[in-house]
């Protein structure tokens, strides 16, 4: 709990292995946390020959968005590991698990397409700051498509796992106002 805000019960409109955590982050944690990502060298996404507007970081592990590899790549800055910590307990797993963290610079009016995370990871804990953004989860249930919209408020934070990180994609539409959003994964056997 942050902010005196407590983890809401899953809806039953989630997906299971969904869970959502507002005020994750608290205020001057989040001006602190934005500060450092803004001195981070972050590099272009390009993905079928095409450069999003989005930008990244990746430690602990690198994935290449052209070849889907999984490789190690620098450690996780000293700034994110509490953050990391936090994100672990919220999925109830050792902080050393989360052996990997991306962290994405969404400009205005970016956002990523329909996607599952590449399978050589497994958790996802998501935290997000600055500007808010619905994060879309959709699958394919008998025929017939089935979508569910939660809205990331900035210091927020959410988990995938189980049904929610195998079963079902996720998108973000295009936001109005520039966010970051730091993303922890575990790391499964086969992706080293």
């Amino acid at each position: 709990m942050t902010g005196g805000r407590l983890v809401p019960e899953p809806s039953p409109a989630w997906p299971p292995g969904f869970r959502y955590q507002p005020d994750f982050v608290a205020g001057d944690e989040e001006a602190a946390l934005v500060d450092a990502l803004r001195r981070l060298d972050f590099s272009e996404v390009r993905m079928r020959g095409q450069v999003a507007r989005r930008r990244a970081a990746h430690f602990g592990w690198r994935y290449g968005y052209a070849s889907s590899r999984v490789e190690p790549g620098p450690p996780l800055p000293a700034f994110l590991l509490p953050l990391r910590d936090r994100a672990a307990r919220l999925a109830d797993l050792p902080a050393g698990a989360l052996a990997e963290a991306l962290v994405t610079e969404y400009p205005a009016g970016a956002g990523i397409g329909w996607h599952r995370d590449a399978p050589a990871f497994g958790l996802v804990v998501g935290v997000s700051l600055l500007g808010a953004c619905r994060l879309r989860l959709a699958r394919d249930a008998g025929g017939a498509r089935e979508v569910r919209t939660v809205l990331l408020e900035p210091r927020s934070a959410y988990v995938l796992a189980g049904a929610a990180r195998w079963q079902w994609r996720h998108s973000i539409p295009p936001a109005r106002a520039p966010r970051y959003s730091i993303t922890f994964r575990t790391v499964r056997a086969g992706g080293r």
